[in-house]
């Protein structure tokens, strides 16, 4: 697998889309993490580790509103073949402050918000609506 974090995103938005209750994806540090900030932004109810066949998995708690998902964008900015850096004042602010950009800094993963606090740039992950 090339992308694991785009993997894990496309898992999410497919599962929102057939309406499921969980997803599963293989576990990492890296994914951890992002949905550590997804989580905490309230994108996701939570996430759990569990075994998949012998191989380390997080079992994701999709949110929904009314019937209809939280997330209603979820878009891949930086991938293997094109790193997306960017400076504390350049990290995009996603529909005027209402969506969350997620960015892996030399602090930690952190939303757009928690980055411009710790007056840190990095990668841009992904954005959030």
């Amino acid at each position: 697998m090339n992308d694991p974090i785009g993997d894990m995103l496309t898992r999410i938005r497919n599962g929102q889309l057939r309406g499921k209750s969980t997803v599963s994806t293989p576990a990492s540090k890296l994914r951890g993490w992002v949905l550590d900030v997804l989580a905490d932004e309230g994108y996701i109810r939570g996430y759990e580790k569990s075994e998949e066949n012998g191989h380390p998995a997080f079992e994701i708690s999709l949110k929904y509103y009314e019937g209809a998902p939280v997330i209603r964008e979820l878009k891949r900015v930086s991938t293997p073949g094109r790193r997306v850096y960017m400076n504390v004042n350049d990290i995009p602010v996603v529909r005027q402050g209402l969506g969350v950009s997620i960015v892996s800094t030399s602090k930690g993963v952190m939303s757009d918000a928690s980055a411009r606090s710790n007056n840190v740039g990095g990668e841009v992950l992904c954005t959030v609506f």
